[in-house]
């Protein structure tokens, strides 16, 4: 699911001056993202990004024909990527649904030397059968092994936790900002099929 989400304008610059604060408080803000719940803190531009995750989580289930609640837990975290900063390929292990919300995009692409098939900043998600492009023919819809894209601010991603994904490097000396979440799930029975 990809959504621009209502009020980012206003936000937005909150968010990254909050998050800006916590990175030049803690050594490593990105990378120690179980140490806290980003979503915990009283600060209102966080409510309003968690009541805007809250409510895409519904929309997304809604959107997968799920129809019935569904009992849930978001835990958050904010990442702070420098020149030169990605994510390697990855999936969320134990949570239901991920997503990210950026909060601030570099604008343009830096004119660094260097191939020129890279996307900066993009995020590319994989198709989680093993080798199913083997047989693959152009134009077949069934089969396409990465799916990349590149997000703006103000726009929120939700995918499946299982589904591998990388974030390519960013190549500007403006940083990404974006908060990261998982959605865990409280477990029911009725999630039984």
């Amino acid at each position: 699911m990809r959504v621009s989400l209502p009020g980012a304008e206003a936000a937005n610059p909150a968010l990254a001056r909050l998050i800006e604060e916590m990175d030049a408080a803690r050594e490593q803000l990105t990378t120690a993202y179980l140490e806290e719940d980003f979503l915990a803190n009283p600060h209102p531009a966080v409510a309003w990004l968690k009541s805007c995750i809250e409510r895409g989580v519904v929309d997304y289930a809604k959107g997968a024909g799920v129809d019935y609640p569904v009992d849930f837990r978001i835990q958050a975290w904010p990442n702070i990527n420098r020149f030169g900063d990605y994510h390697n390929l990855h999936n969320h292990p134990h949570s239901w649904l991920s997503g990210t919300y950026y909060v601030q995009m570099p604008e343009g692409d830096a004119a660094t030397p260097g191939r020129s098939d890279r996307d900066p900043n993009a995020i590319s998600f994989y198709d989680p059968r093993p080798q199913a492009n083997m047989t693959a023919i152009r134009d077949d819809p069934q089969v396409d092994p990465e799916y990349r894209l590149l997000p703006t601010s103000g726009e929120m991603l939700v995918w499946p936790a299982f589904l591998h994904h990388m974030v390519h490097v960013n190549l500007s000396r403006d940083v990404r900002i974006s908060i990261s979440f998982n959605v865990v799930l409280r477990w029911r029975n009725d999630y039984l099929p």
